[in-house]
């Protein structure tokens, strides 16, 4: 499986509550991501967020479509991120929709993880593609 790895900007926008739709302590925020690098990409998304009572303790879930082109190969796909905060210990999960890939990205699978070193946030891309796509 390879791993490509790169530069990612990204903008979180806090988006107001809806009356009726969840609770108010329930965070939401829209995603607006630049990858470059072997993905050179835009993305779109949603997360929601909630901090738990101890400081340090969090979670948030989030889909976003990302649609560019990976390893010279134009199409969109969709990661699906699950990330949680225990007394500052982090864990993050990031995947591949399951068939959400389309055009020279159709099959898709791969596992995508977030590092931010000296305020740069950076991504590590584990995918395969199907020979047909490939």
């Amino acid at each position: 499986m390879p791993r490509i790895t790169g530069q990612f900007d990204v903008t979180l926008v806090a988006q107001p509550h809806e009356e009726q739709v969840g609770d108010p302590a329930i965070g939401r925020r829209s995603i607006d991501k630049h990858f470059h690098g072997e993905l050179d990409a835009h993305s779109l998304g949603q997360m929601l967020a909630a901090g738990g009572s101890v400081p340090g303790s969090a979670g948030y879930v989030a889909i976003e479509k990302v649609t560019g082109t990976l390893a010279g190969r134009q199409g969109s796909f969709v990661l699906q991120h699950n990330g949680t905060m225990n007394r500052g210990q982090p864990t993050l999960t990031i995947h591949v929709v399951p068939d959400s890939g389309s055009d020279a990205l159709t099959g898709l699978t791969g596992n995508m993880a977030i590092r931010i070193e000296d305020g740069q946030h950076f991504y590590d891309f584990d995918y395969a593609l199907p020979d047909s796509a490939q």
